[in-house]
């Protein structure tokens, strides 16, 4: 009798894991007063507040404070005695919900169009809110990603989504904050990307080159990629300049809020020579520069200072980009732009991670100089600033959005980091997901308790 009680049990806890896995849905809006309670408050600008309380109400943040009495009566608590709160983790570059499987069949990924000249392409409006990686990131206390759309040499726009939502209008956080640019590569590389560059008379021995075969100079044919990029910038400005068309044409009429100011231009670039060539286009046309990936940044990080330029560094745990820098090159970078006052946040765009390590690489980077503080600032504010957002969200502050998580250890850290409850604008959203579902699943079929 004891045995068969047991087996019943069992099978309602995976019948319980089986509707878990089919129920998982936006939480609803909380339309009451929430408190989270005697917490080590970590307000994202670098400011630790120790048994802290954070009252939430609509959806935003109303007090901060150890002193906030919490009413008896119909509100909800949640104790953080002894745990950490952080705000929101903000993944600023990813292809979230826009490519589910890296190598699956041409119809599951949306990440790319086709040409080369895509500013009106809008990546918002094919992101997948149904991606089943993106439950792995909120687990992680990731609740915010920039969605980015890849290829060409104008990718398109990217916008900020929330990860909690029905669709990708209820996603919306901010819609179309940047143009994304693609420098064009003033080194030949041989094998892998940081393998440094190869002489074009060894390539021509070889047999290899830029095109098919054709030992070109690298330079120059960047050099005439970066002209046919301005040129396509100056027709735009002319064409924005005549006040009445002709005709329409979409592909300049995308790029009006970066002449605006608007919008910011997003320069994926890696080298010296692509983020000086970056600046120098940006310094033509007035454009707000961002640059995506900066391997080579900490090179000249005074320039970047100089011109306001600020950084997304796209993989810290990754081989230094050319033979003789330094093996542990691309963990000290964070390091040395803080150092020279540039403004950057960090990235995760691992292909076998699919972004949920965010938070780890900013524990690296503290391994390399930045103190924790400084390190979770790269993945939260300085996100938020360099997307825009920073008026809603990045820190625990009086006025902006409830984007909070509340773990149990430290959120950098591998070995103790526990995100045990998460809210996107004042919501409470499910910390379940696929991995957790398998493991679930797997435990129960091997007897695991």
């Amino acid at each position: 009798m004891k045995k068969t009680i047991l087996n019943i049990a069992a099978l309602l806890m995976l019948s319980s894991a089986i509707k878990a896995q089919e129920t998982v849905y936006p939480a609803k809006e909380y339309k009451g007063k929430l408190f989270i309670k005697n917490g080590t408050v970590h307000v994202g600008n670098g400011t630790v507040l120790e048994k802290t309380t954070i009252a939430v109400e609509n959806g935003k943040i109303v007090a901060v404070g150890s002193s906030i009495t919490i009413p008896s009566g119909d509100v909800k608590v949640i104790d953080a005695t002894g745990k950490n709160v952080y705000p929101g983790l903000i993944l600023p570059s990813t292809d979230l919900g826009l490519r589910e499987i890296a190598n699956g069949v041409r119809g599951s990924n949306d990440f790319q169009e086709l040409g080369d000249y895509n500013t009106n392409i809008r990546s918002v409006v094919a992101y997948n809110t149904d991606s089943k990686i993106t439950g792995t990131l909120r687990a992680n206390g990731i609740l915010l990603a920039s969605i980015t759309p890849e290829g060409g040499v104008i990718s398109g726009s990217s916008s900020v989504v929330q990860l909690d939502a029905w669709n990708w209008e209820d996603a919306a956080y901010k819609y179309d904050n940047a143009i994304h640019l693609n420098i064009p590569s003033f080194l030949q590389r041989f094998g892998r990307r940081g393998g440094g560059g190869i002489p074009p008379a060894i390539l021509a021995q070889l047999g290899l080159g830029i095109r098919g075969g054709n030992a070109e100079d690298p330079n120059k044919v960047a050099v005439e990629k970066m002209e046919e990029i301005k040129s396509f910038f100056r027709q735009a400005k002319a064409y924005l300049q005549e006040p009445v068309h002709k005709n329409v044409n979409l592909k300049f009429e995308a790029v009006k809020a970066l002449f605006d100011k608007k919008q910011k231009l997003f320069a994926h670039a890696d080298q010296v020579k692509q983020i000086l060539a970056a600046i120098d286009l940006a310094k033509e046309f007035g454009f707000d520069l961002t640059i995506i990936g900066g391997v080579e940044s900490w090179q000249i990080a005074d320039v970047l200072k100089a011109n306001n330029v600020s950084v997304i560094l796209n993989q810290e745990h990754e081989l230094p980009a050319m033979e003789d820098d330094d093996i542990d090159q691309p963990y000290k970078t964070p390091a040395a732009l803080q150092k020279a006052g540039v403004l950057f946040a960090l990235n995760d765009n691992d292909a076998n991670s699919r972004s949920r390590n965010l938070s780890f690489n900013a524990g690296t980077a503290v391994a390399y100089g930045l103190n924790k503080e400084q390190a979770l600032q790269a993945i939260t504010l300085n996100s938020a600033k360099i997307l825009g957002i920073d008026d809603k969200t990045g820190s625990l502050e009086v006025g902006k959005d409830a984007n909070i998580v509340v773990a149990e250890g430290d959120i950098l850290d591998m070995k103790s980091s526990n995100v045990e409850h998460a809210l996107i604008q004042g919501r409470e959203v499910s910390l379940d997901n696929k991995q957790k579902q398998l493991y679930e699943r797997y435990k129960y079929k091997y007897g695991i308790n």
